[in-house]
């Protein structure tokens, strides 16, 4: 089994889901009390988010990437980065170590291809959305991306930034974000990724009536196929299955 290393605390909330997931699919994959063999670095947010709102990326960089080298001296045999904003300094985290660096838009766009769906919706912070570092990222795998509009952007990334990353979720929230969605299919989207970590924490699939891509659970499956990619096959007396996963509830 490798050793996953991951950047965190991008927000805490999103990272806490990030750990849970990446146990969960390992027990599933190998049974057990099988876990996964990870190491975490988890940053002050407050300082990253007041790099970002400054526009002071290459400082918020090399936090990231100081960060990947503690990971890769700790054992690290590969590196994620638990946020989609913070991969607009990816290619920074990845000159700084010897180890990969799992690109969550790669995981994300393959997702997408799997399914037959060209073009989608993207919801994330207002970076995520309006910059080409993420977006650009999954059209160069052939998609064709859509964001909302101003009022919808504003939405959304206020919705991150003031309630999911402090662990909030209101049912309100979830409505507004149900509205963006549906504007994003009236304008042609196939299906919905969910571009920032938090968002899982509000909308699912039972949200939207076209698929949604959960960009952490992508995130976290595609880390747990490559750490096993070596591993032997479970025990025939190890039992795959795991129990329900619990709800969240804020």
């Amino acid at each position: 089994m490798k050793t996953i290393g991951l950047l965190g605390g991008m927000s805490w909330e999103s990272t806490a889901e990030y750990y849970r997931l990446l146990n969960e699919l390992t027990r599933e994959r190998l049974g057990g009390l099988h876990s996964a063999r990870c190491v975490l670095y988890s940053v002050d947010f407050a300082e990253i988010e007041q790099l970002q709102v400054e526009g002071r990326w290459d400082e918020a960089g090399e936090v990231l990437a100081d960060a990947s080298r503690a990971l890769e001296s700790a054992g690290a045999d590969m590196l994620l980065i638990c946020t989609n904003t913070m991969h607009k300094v990816a290619d920074q985290v990845a000159a700084a170590v010897t180890v990969p660096l799992l690109h969550l838009a790669d995981t994300t766009a393959d997702a997408v291809r799997a399914s037959g769906l060209r073009r989608i919706g993207l919801l994330g912070t207002a970076f995520t959305m309006e910059q080409d570092f993420y977006r650009g990222r999954l059209e160069s795998h052939g998609l064709d991306v859509l964001v909302p509009d101003a009022t919808g952007r504003d939405t959304v990334h206020r919705v991150i930034y003031e309630e999911l990353c402090l662990g909030i979720v209101h049912e309100e929230s979830r409505q507004s974000f149900m509205a963006v969605i549906r504007d994003l299919i009236a304008a042609g989207a196939e299906g919905i990724v969910l571009g920032c970590t938090e968002i899982e924490l509000l909308i699912g699939a039972e949200h939207s009536p076209v698929p949604v891509f959960p960009t952490t659970r992508l995130h976290a499956e595609a880390a747990v196929a490559l750490s096993l990619s070596d591993a032997p096959q479970p025990h025939s007396h190890a039992n795959p299955s795991s129990p329900p996963k619990p709800r969240l509830e804020k």
